[in-house]
This record gives C-alpha cells, sequence and structure tokens, in this order.
C-alpha cells in the first residue's frame, strides 16, 4: 500500500525503497531477543538500519513506552563490530566452484549455510568452511 502511494506521489526510488523496507520491518524488533544470532546480525545489516531502529523508537514511545528492544538492540549494535555484523568471506561460490562443484542453487545454499554458521561463531576459518560447504553439497546417501 505504502509503495503503491508513494509511486503514485512520484517519490524517488530510493525513497519508495526505504520506506517500504521501513514498513515491512518495523515489527521485527518485537523479536529481536528471540532471533538467533546470524538472524539479528542480518537485521543490522538492513540498508539505513538506524532509521529502522529511530522508528522502532519513536513507535514505542508513541505506544506502550516498552524500550526493551530498543535497549537490547542497542546493547547488542554496541558489542558486535563492524567486523562481527558483516565479516569478510571465508569462501566464494569461485572456491567451490575451483573445488569441482557446478554454479546453481546449491552452491548458493551451501554459501548461505557457511556464513550463517560464520555468523553464529561456529566457524572461522577457510578450511571448516570448506568442509561445511562441501556437507551441504555432498549430503550423504540414504
Amino acid at each position: 500500500m505504502a509503495e503503491k502511494r508513494l509511486c503514485q506521489l512520484r517519490f524517488s526510488k530510493e525513497n519508495v525503497e526505504q520506506v517500504t523496507a521501513l514498513v515491512a520491518n518495523h515489527m521485527r524488533f518485537k523479536d529481536v531477543r528471540q532471533m538467533r544470532l546470524s538472524t539479528l546480525k542480518r537485521f543490522f545489516r538492513l540498508a539505513n538500519f538506524p532509521e529502522h531502529l529511530e522508528l522502532h523508537r519513536l513507535d514505542v514511545l508513541a505506544s506502550n513506552g516498552y524500550t526493551d528492544a530498543y535497549d537490547y538492540v542497542m546493547d547488542k549494535m554496541r558489542e558486535f563490530s563492524r567486523e562481527q555484523i558483516r565479516p569478510a568471506r571465508l569462501i566464494t561460490g569461485r572456491d567451490l566452484i575451483q573445488a569441482g562443484y557446478k554454479p546453481g542453487r546449491a552452491l548458493g545454499r551451501a554459501l548461505e549455510a557457511v556464513e550463517t554458521a560464520q555468523l553464529e561463531c561456529e566457524i572461522s576459518t577457510p578450511e571448516e568452511a570448506m568442509t561445511l560447504a562441501r556437507a551441504v553439497l555432498d549430503p550423504p546417501s540414504t
């Protein structure tokens, strides 16, 4: 609804995308304490995340006044370094292709599993990443 109206009013594509993202994600703050570490870190990577956070703060102040989720997010943002939120990739699709795998959706799923494990602090080396990717790409036959 917001996207349609903003387009009718001829807002820029950038503004339409940001407002649409703000509307789509504003209720996610109620779940931040239950989010997996990887989900929380990906949430922090939303474009213009400070705007999302400020919208949440204003929303709760205008309604119930409970800033618990806001305070939790602020604490976590102070706790995590930029590198922890958006770490350098341990492996890439090119690495998997060089290891003999074909490009495709399976490669994307393997890379996502590697990134999730990295964000969860379960793996930290390229060797561990390659082992996990191989496990995803070559599941044991049953």
